[in-house]
C-alpha cells in the first residue's frame, strides 16, 4: 500500500472511484506478499502490481467489473488451474486477490481516514471479510490506541488513550474477536488471513477475514558519520526503514552528507541509543569502528531487543573489540548476536558495494535465507511462514 499511497490519497480528495485489488494469499512461490495491491480508476489508469505482471491483465478486468457495480469478489490464480498460463502465472504458485470498489463518497472518506493514518506513520489494522457467513467487503478499522491527536482524523472514534475502531463485519462479537486479534496481529506485524464463526467465535470455520497491518516503519540506527554510513542510509531509506545516523563530531554529523536519512543526530553514540526508541524490528549498524565508541555503544546495543546489530571492522578489530567487550561484563550470549564484520561475502570493495553487503545480511537475517545463490538451491525460491523474528 505505502508504494502508491500517494495516487490513492489523491483519487480519494479528487472524487475518483477506483477499484482496489489486493493479494490477500499466497500459496507456494508468487512475486507479491499478502498485502500487495494494484488501483483501477474509472478511466482505466492502474497503479501498483499485484504479481509483478504475471496476472495484472485477468485482474484488470476484474477491477474494472467491480467498479461497474459486480460487487466485492474474491479471485485466484494458480498452476492448478486450467487458465493459469492463460493469465500468464508460470511462477509456480498460487495467489488469492480481493476486488472491491470504492466508487461512493463515503467509501473513499472511510479508506481516506486509513490512508491518512499510514502516512502519518501511525499504526492501524484493516479487516475484511473474503467469505462465508458475513458479508464479502465488510470492513473494520482497527487502532490500537487513539494518539492525543487522533480525533482530528475523519471517521476514527473513540476516545484518546484507548483503542479506536469503525466501520463493522456484520456483527457485535465477530466485530471484537476481530479488533483484538487485529490488534495482536498489529503488534507483531503480521499480515494474513483469520477464521472465526459467525459471531466471532474462535476455532471455528466460518467466516475467513483477511487482517492487513500497517506498523510505523522499522528503523535502522547508523552509527559513524563516515562515507560507508551514507550509502548504507541509501539504501536503509530504499529498503523502508526510517534511517538515523549519528555521531558525536559536528563537523560529520551534518544533513548536507547525509540528505537521505530521515534524521541527523548529533551525540555519542551510546547516549543517544540509550535515550531512543528500539524495538524488535530496529537495525543497528555500527560503523565507527573506534573503541571508545564502539564498547560503551555495543554494551548498550546488546540490552535492546534490536532484531539485528552489525557492526564494521577487520576480524582482528572485532577480537579485539570482543575482548573489551568482555572486560566490560558482557557475556557470550549476547556476544553471539553481533554480526560481524558487518555483511556477506560479495567481494564489495566501495562504499555502495559495502552498503549492498550489510543489506543482503539484514534480510537474510529477517527471512532467514541462506546468503547462497539461488541457482546451486532447489526449492521454494521464497521461504514459508514469517521473518525469524518478531516484525
Amino acid at each position: 500500500m505505502r508504494d502508491i499511497l500517494p495516487d490513492l490519497r489523491a483519487r480519494c480528495s479528487d472524487g475518483i472511484p477506483f477499484a482496489l485489488a489486493t493479494v490477500v494469499a499466497v500459496h507456494g512461490s508468487a512475486p507479491r506478499d499478502p498485502g500487495a495491491v494494484l488501483a483501477v480508476d474509472a478511466a482505466g489508469t492502474v497503479v501498483g502490481s499485484v504479481s509483478g505482471g504475471c496476472v495484472e491483465g485477468d485482474v484488470y478486468e476484474v477491477a474494472r467489473e467491480v467498479l461497474a457495480g459486480a460487487g466485492p469478489r474474491v479471485v485466484s490464480y494458480g498452476i492448478s488451474d486450467d487458465e493459469a498460463f492463460g493469465v500468464g502465472l508460470t511462477c509456480g504458485g498460487t495467489i488469492e486477490i480481493l476486488v472491491r470498489a470504492y466508487a461512493t463518497a463515503a467509501e473513499r472518506e472511510d479508506l481516506a481516514a486509513v490512508l491518512d493514518l499510514i502516512a502519518a506513520d501511525l499504526p492501524v489494522a484493516e479487516a475484511t471479510v473474503l467469505s462465508g457467513a458475513a458479508e464479502t467487503g465488510a470492513r473494520l478499522v482497527v487502532r490500537p490506541a487513539l494518539a492525543a491527536d487522533s480525533h482530528d482524523i475523519p471517521g476514527i472514534h473513540g476516545t484518546p488513550g484507548t483503542p479506536g475502531t469503525f466501520g463493522t463485519l456484520g456483527s457485535e462479537g465477530l466485530d471484537a474477536a476481530v479488533s483484538d486479534d487485529a490488534r495482536g496481529l498489529l503488534a507483531q506485524g503480521h499480515t494474513g488471513i483469520q477464521w472465526y464463526g459467525a459471531h466471532g467465535q474462535r476455532r471455528m470455520q466460518e467466516v475467513a477475514v483477511f487482517v492487513r497491518t500497517y506498523a510505523p516503519p522499522p528503523r535502522m540506527l547508523v552509527f559513524g558519520a563516515i562515507d560507508h554510513a551514507a550509502a548504507t542510509a541509501r539504501i536503509g531509506s530504499f529498503l523502508g526503514y526510517r534511517v538515523t545516523v549519528c555521531d558525536a563530531r559536528p563537523a560529520f554529523a551534518t544533513r548536507e552528507r547525509f540528505p537521505t536519512a530521515d534524521e541527523v543526530v548529533r551525540a555519542w553514540p551510546h547516549a543517544y541509543l540509550e535515550s531512543t526508541e528500539v524495538d524488535a524490528r530496529t537495525v543497528i549498524c555500527v560503523l565507527t569502528h573506534d573503541p571508545k565508541f564502539d564498547v560503551p555503544l555495543l554494551a548498550a546495543a546488546l540490552r535492546t531487543p534490536a532484531a539485528y546489530i552489525g557492526v564494521m571492522g577487520s576480524r582482528r578489530t572485532h577480537r579485539d573489540r570482543l575482548a573489551r567487550l568482555r572486560a566490560a561484563g558482557v557475556d557470550e550470549a549476547h556476544l553471539a548476536r553481533l554480526a560481524s564484520p558487518v555483511g556477506l561475502d560479495l567481494g564489495a570493495r566501495t562504499p555502495e558495494e559495502t552498503a549492498v553487503s550489510i543489506a543482503a545480511e539484514i534480510i537474510q537475517h529477517r527471512w532467514g535465507g541462506t546468503g547462497r545463490p539461488l541457482g546451486e538451491l532447489s526449492g521454494a525460491i521464497h521461504h514459508p511462514g514469517g521473518p525469524t523474528g518478531t516484525r
